[in-house]
């Protein structure tokens, strides 16, 4: 029942959700995302531990950064709820500009004054 409650569970708040759409586009850090979305340091970081635990993303360590991707291999009933979102946000022009916005992000700029990312 786990394997199905954390990944719904987690898809239940609409940041969360932004941040799987940002995803999409590239790998990003915690910076950009907060940066993004207007959100504070430690809300991005809790975000991505409950999107991370119910495998949708991985993250990595990437000098002073640690990075966030989807997940390239993700549980099966994940890949069906990612599915769902693709869906979902599919030329959609709140998501195509949440994208844009992320791909224009520049961690070298935003690091420096956000903290690292």
């Amino acid at each position: 029942m786990e394997e199905v409650l954390v990944p719904v569970k987690a898809l239940a708040d609409e940041s969360r959700l932004r941040i799987l759409w940002m995803l999409e586009g590239r790998t990003l850090c915690a910076c950009e995302i907060q940066a993004v979305l207007g959100l504070a340091q430690s809300t991005v970081s809790r975000h991505m531990q409950v999107l991370e635990d119910a495998g949708f993303v991985v993250s990595e360590r990437n000098g002073a950064w640690k990075d966030y991707r989807l997940h390239p291999e993700p549980p099966p009933f994940v890949q069906g709820l990612l599915a769902q979102v693709r869906q979902a946000a599919a030329g959609h022009p709140a998501v195509l500009e949440l994208r844009r916005r992320a791909a224009a992000s520049c961690r070298d700029a935003l690091c420096g004054q956000l903290g690292v990312g």
